[in-house]
This record gives C-alpha cells, sequence and structure tokens, in this order.
C-alpha cells in the first residue's frame, strides 16, 4: 500500500470518527435538555478549535450547528422556555464557519430579535448576527431588508432602517420594493403602508411555511389596527359635529359616516363601548394586534407549536 492511500485512509478514519463524535454529543445534549448547564458545557464554542478538528470539513459542521440552532429554537419555544442563552452562540459558531450559509442570518435573526414567545427577545443579538451577515455577503439583498426589518419593528430606528433599505436597493440584484420602503422610512410617513409593505415583502421573499404564515398573521393585525383607528377618528368626528359620543354604530351609518356596520378579517363585528373606544368581539383569534383590545390586554400571540427546521431558499 502507498504511502498517500494510507495518509487518505487514516484521514477518512478520524473524519469518522469526528462525526461519530460530533453526533455522540448531539445525542447526549438531547437527554439533557432539562439541564441547561450541562448543555453550555457540552457544547464547543470556539470556532478556530472547531475548524481544527473538522479537517477542513467546515461546511458540514456549520450545518451540524445551524440544524442544532434550528432545534434548540424549536424545544425552546414549544416548552414555554424563557432561557434562550445557547441561541446566540449556536449561531455565532455557525456563520463564523460558515460565513455564507445565508439562512442562518435571515432565520436566526427571526429567531432571536422578537419578544417572548414568538422569539428569544434579544435584538441587539440579532442586530450584530446581520451586521456580520452583511460584512461577508455585501451582494445580498435579503440581509439589507432583514436588517432594515430589524430596525424598524424591534429597535424602532428609522433613520437606521432607511439606510438599510437603501443600501440594499443599490446592489445590482435587488427588490423592486427596497427603494420605495428606503423613501418611506426617510420621510416618516404611512406608518401603516409601511408596515404591510415589509410584511408583504416578508411573505414574498421566503419559502419557510413559518415565516410566511407569520408575515400573514401580522398582516391581519395590521388590517385590524388600521380599521380600530379609523373607526375611532370617525367616533371623534361625530363627537365634534353632534356634541356627544354615538351610542351604537347605526348613529355613525345615519350621520353618513360609515356604510354597514363594519366587521374585522374574521368577520366579527366591532363593538362600539360606551366611552367611544372601538373594540375586537374575539381578539383571541388574531394575533399581534394592538388596538381594538380591552384596556390593559397583551397583544394576543399565537399558540407554541413545535417549530420545523427551517430551509434555505434557493434564490
Amino acid at each position: 500500500m502507498s504511502a498517500t492511500r494510507r495518509v487518505n485512509l487514516v484521514a477518512i478514519a478520524v473524519l469518522l470518527c469526528s462525526m461519530a463524535g460530533a453526533m455522540a454529543s448531539l445525542f447526549v445534549i438531547d437527554h439533557q435538555r432539562s439541564n441547561s448547564a450541562a448543555q453550555e458545557a457540552l457544547y464547543l464554542r470556539s470556532s478556530k478549535v472547531l475548524r481544527r478538528l473538522s479537517l477542513g470539513y467546515t461546511g458540514l459542521l456549520a450545518d451540524i450547528y445551524w440544524t442544532r440552532a434550528v432545534q434548540y429554537f424549536g424545544e425552546q419555544h414549544h416548552s414555554g422556555s424563557g432561557d434562550f442563552r445557547l441561541l446566540a452562540p449556536l449561531l455565532e459558531v455557525t456563520t463564523e464557519l460558515d460565513p455564507k450559509l445565508l439562512p442562518a442570518y435571515q432565520f436566526g435573526a427571526n429567531f432571536l430579535a422578537p419578544k417572548p414567545p414568538s422569539g428569544a427577545g434579544l435584538p441587539g443579538a440579532a442586530l450584530a448576527l446581520m451586521q456580520y451577515g452583511i460584512e461577508h455577503n455585501p451582494d445580498q439583498w435579503r440581509l439589507y431588508y432583514n436588517l432594515g426589518f430589524l430596525y424598524y419593528t424591534e429597535l424602532k430606528d428609522y433613520a437606521k432602517a432607511a439606510d438599510a433599505f437603501k443600501r440594499g436597493a443599490a446592489l445590482p440584484v435587488t427588490n423592486e420594493f427596497m427603494p420605495i420602503l428606503a423613501a418611506r422610512m426617510a420621510q416618516h410617513a404611512g406608518e401603516f403602508d409601511t408596515a404591510r409593505m415589509l410584511w408583504v415583502t416578508t411573505y414574498q421573499s421566503t419559502k419557510e411555511a413559518r415565516i410566511r404564515q407569520n408575515a400573514v398573521e401580522h398582516l391581519l393585525a395590521l388590517q385590524v389596527d388600521e380599521e380600530v383607528t379609523q373607526l375611532e377618528r370617525v367616533v371623534e368626528k361625530y363627537r365634534d359635529q353632534s356634541g356627544r359620543l354615538p351610542t351604537s354604530m347605526s348613529d355613525l351609518e345615519r350621520a353618513g359616516f360609515i356604510r354597514g356596520t363594519p366587521t374585522d378579517p374574521k368577520g366579527y363585528r366591532y363593538h362600539l363601548m360606551a366611552d367611544g373606544r372601538i373594540e375586537v368581539q374575539h381578539p383571541e383569534q388574531i394575533y399581534f394586534i394592538t388596538k381594538g383590545l380591552p384596556p390593559g390586554a397583551e397583544p394576543p400571540q399565537p399558540p407554541r407549536e413545535p417549530q420545523a427546521a427551517a430551509k434555505a431558499d434557493s434564490k
């Protein structure tokens, strides 16, 4: 047997042992879920060490860590745990091993940024992840979109959101909505229209079912928030003209302010309260709404469900 063949066989054997060790570690971790301290101890969190151990197969190791990040988020989310301490480190190692793994940035930020129970409530970690992704993938418009989306929805920094959309719009390959979003952010105008465009773009730019369903739910919530806002303005106009609050929707209709009885996207009538507020009849059926809730009520959230593994977009 030649020396080259012996070296190849030894390398293959070492690789197989490394993969077996990695799978064994994941198996042990899966059986230690109740002990977060044990989980932390079992993870190698140095990408430099992992690169040396991977024998050049860093892409494969990155996929393993990315898969584990998705599983970890899904398990913690489904169990109702507020402990997401491993999520940011898992994503950091994943992207350091493979800086071109775009789904880790796109879906990782979606896991990190939203407040519990929809996410980990770590917008700062999501921001760092997106900035690292853009640094290593400056030609990917989706990353600039995700960054602008993060600034707009979670950090309420409209100037930085406008800058992110503007940078993404300047790329050779981009989305037609990017320059429009940049302009609207810069003008601080059209809040409902801008938010609607963001969620429509999110729906159109991904094939991942969970992200698309989340976009649909937010679009329904936006419709309710906008309709409740408009109805409450109508109530104010009625009071200004008549000197009193309307007692029913019929008062508004007779005064020519509305036609028929307004209903929410689920088909239920909006309630006109004695103090002039508008309330949704069944708010538990329309997630994420911020308008039309009883005083002190929190925006309803979707029920916790097992999270499917995120899939990479092919384009």
